[in-house]
């Protein structure tokens, strides 16, 4: 069976343009859906956050409102609560790719804060893309390419690329207020950037890097992790 590394970020808070600290980390149903899906076809996971800190959840990503209901925010909760990987995170900075057969990043606005200019992170990603290994990236958590470039140039330039659109940044009122937003830095790294609907399930595959828009593409681009890990 396979061995994934999951990337999460280490941030509690986004800071916004005016200075305020928006609280947040990383989104639950973008861990809880493909840690159940994967673990529960008998692969391993492995997390990793800058420094090693313990990563901190979104709250409002638990609010039934958000997770589709008293049920679902019930059960990311029961799943949140039973990975303890998340309690021990691994030291990013000292990972090894060669330990492991895909790499997965979930999002939420954290690896805004953090992801999108960690050096560590960006060798990461690099060295993923390169290596054929499956890369899955979903929602906020593209803005950790970003941290790829080298000499103004990404390895991500031409790809076909999907993230959480400025509509969607527009649509919970973040946009206005944000430092930069996602989709426009995208298309500044040369990335070929595609969407679906606010809000349903959209991913993009090219080659062997994964990319989902949303929270709800996170279950769907775990099932496409899960084909090629078979």
């Amino acid at each position: 069976m396979a061995k994934i590394l999951f990337v999460l970020t280490g941030a509690s808070y986004w800071t916004l343009k005016d200075g305020t600290r928006h609280p947040t980390g990383y989104w639950a149903e973008e861990f809880a859906a493909p840690y159940r899906a994967l673990t529960e076809a008998g692969h391993t996971v492995e997390v990793a956050t800058p420094g090693g800190v313990v990563p901190h959840v979104d709250v409002m990503s638990l609010r039934p409102s958000m997770a589709g209901g008293e049920q679902g925010a019930l059960d990311e909760e029961s799943v949140l609560r039973s990975a303890e990987e998340l309690r021990r995170p691994l030291v990013l900075a000292e990972v090894r790719l060669s330990d492991y057969d895909a790499v997965y990043y979930p999002g939420g606005h954290g690896p805004m804060q953090d992801l999108w200019d960690d050096a560590d992170s960006g060798r990461l990603l690099s060295a993923a893309l390169e290596s054929g290994k499956p890369l899955a990236v979903v929602c906020h958590a593209p803005a950790a390419m970003l941290a790829t470039r080298r000499d103004g140039v990404s390895p991500f330039q031409g790809y076909r690329v999907t993230a959480y659109t400025n509509d969607e940044e527009d649509a919970v009122g973040l946009a206005a207020r944000a430092r930069w937003l996602l989709e426009d830095e995208l298309k500044n790294l040369g990335v070929r950037f595609e969407r679906g609907e606010n809000w349903k399930p959209y991913t993009v595959v090219d080659r062997n890097l994964y990319t989902g828009q949303n929270p709800a593409s996170a279950a769907p681009l775990a099932r496409e992790l899960l084909k090629v890990l078979a």
